[in-house]
């Protein structure tokens, strides 16, 4: 799976300066062992209805391939598929 580095979510510092989403000047994530040590069940909560649940699914597909966790990005990207309405 390619990375594809634009597509990192770039929080406000300023108004925000310990998220856990920071990157540094070369694009490398700040608080890595923040991710690092959070289970697969917590960093898909923490995307799905913490605080990434803001992030585009792209956003939140670089990250989890960033953090080593690719394993997880269909879970992230999965939408419901409702049945036509009669």
């Amino acid at each position: 799976m390619e990375l594809n580095l634009a597509k990192f979510y770039n929080p406000d510092l300023g108004s925000d300066p310990e998220n856990p989403f920071a990157r540094d000047e070369n694009d490398c994530l700040v608080r890595r062992s923040f991710w690092l040590d959070m289970s697969d069940r917590s960093i898909l909560m923490a995307l799905k209805q913490g605080i990434g649940k803001e992030l585009t699914n792209d956003q939140k597909r670089a990250h989890l391939i960033d953090i080593r966790r690719g394993h997880l990005v269909d879970e992230i990207g999965a939408q419901e598929i409702l049945p036509p309405e009669r």
